[in-house]
């Protein structure tokens, strides 16, 4: 007797959804709130939110789009220094709160901002020279910094910024931001910007507006950069420059890469991993560095395409398959008895 495939209807998916990462967003509040972690440890977590944004937002101008910049750091920076000189001016009459979106939102939109104005001539290139460009692009950001110190704080750095990057508000900016790339890449506009990826002239023949949606994503990559950099800022309490050099871009580049170019779950994946693996090797103090190269050199040679590859992971996915665990055994045996 065939059995008729269940689906979870899409409001189910959703309700699932949403109690699950409530759920968490408590659960994970009240561990940090009770003592049960260190303080290296809740230090730890709130990087992994923040590098989390970094990695998903640096993902879309890389695995979707399939470009490479290499000047992420540059807007992450946009980003601290936009929400800190924010949060330090007009946003220090305001109320916490209030404070806290403006800020973000400003955050977002001065490096969305440098997003467009960067990506107009560099997305002109591909490649070695677009990364060569993006490169140089994010250490002029840099020396730019460092050469207002009236408004940046130079070299010594940015002081007492407010200190608004608790759990709950990293959490539920990673999952907003999480939330809104998956919503804009199921829309036309991802779906364009992937076609630009699979065969950027086939694209262009049909229809697409190449460089619109090259921008669009560089735009879009940029602020959510910026909101992480934001977030850094009130994690930190103190900016400085040197914080947002070559190698930070490195650093979140080989997230991507780790992860699976394309893969949101491989990107947050990644970084958990990356962000946590130096507290994790402090026992051997002395290698820890090189343990963690060569566990990065071994997943490059044997899974190249990194671990997750393109694959996307769907929790009412999963759920859906174990509720139909019978029947899809029972198609198979059917299958394998025909084939005999």
């Amino acid at each position: 007797m065939n059995e008729k495939y269940r689906r979870i209807p899409m409001p189910v998916r959703y309700a699932i959804n949403t109690v699950l990462l409530v759920g968490l967003l408590f659960a994970g509040n009240a561990i940090m709130s009770s003592g049960l972690t260190s303080r290296a440890q809740n230090s730890v977590i709130l990087q992994v939110g923040i590098y989390v944004i970094l990695a998903v937002s640096l993902n879309i101008a890389t695995g979707y789009l399939g470009q490479l910049p290499l000047g992420h750091a540059g807007f992450m920076a946009v980003g601290a220094y936009a929400g800190a000189i924010f949060w330090k001016g007009p946003g220090a009459a305001m109320p916490d709160g209030l404070s806290l979106v403006l800020g973000l939102l400003f955050a977002g939109a001065a490096a969305a901002i440098t997003g467009v104005v960067i990506g107009i001539p560099a997305l002109r290139l591909k490649g070695d020279y677009l990364a060569i460009i993006t490169l140089g692009f994010g250490e002029i950001i840099r020396v730019c910094i460092i050469n207002l110190p009236d408004l940046t704080g130079g070299t010594p750095g940015l002081m007492s910024i407010p200190k608004y990057s608790t759990f709950p508000v990293v959490y539920i900016t990673m999952v907003l931001s999480c939330l809104l790339i998956h919503m804009m890449m199921k829309s036309r506009h991802g779906r364009a910007i992937l076609s630009i990826r699979e065969n950027e002239i086939a694209a262009e023949a049909c229809g697409i507006h190449v460089t619109y949606y090259k921008v669009l994503a560089f735009a879009v990559s940029a602020f959510f950069a910026g909101v992480a950099g934001a977030l850094y800022a009130g994690y930190q309490g103190l900016l400085v420059p040197g914080s947002f050099n070559f190698m930070a871009s490195i650093n979140i580049l080989v997230m991507v890469v780790l992860g699976g170019m394309g893969s949101m779950i491989g990107s947050l994946f990644a970084a958990a991993v990356l962000t946590a693996l130096p507290l994790a090797l402090q026992a051997f103090n002395t290698y820890r560095m090189v343990v963690y190269s060569v566990l990065l050199i071994v997943v490059m040679i044997f899974k190249p395409s990194g671990l997750f590859g393109q694959y996307d992971f769907s929790f009412t996915g999963l759920l859906e398959k174990l509720l139909n665990l019978r029947t899809v055994l029972a198609k198979r045996r059917a299958e394998k008895a025909g084939d005999a």
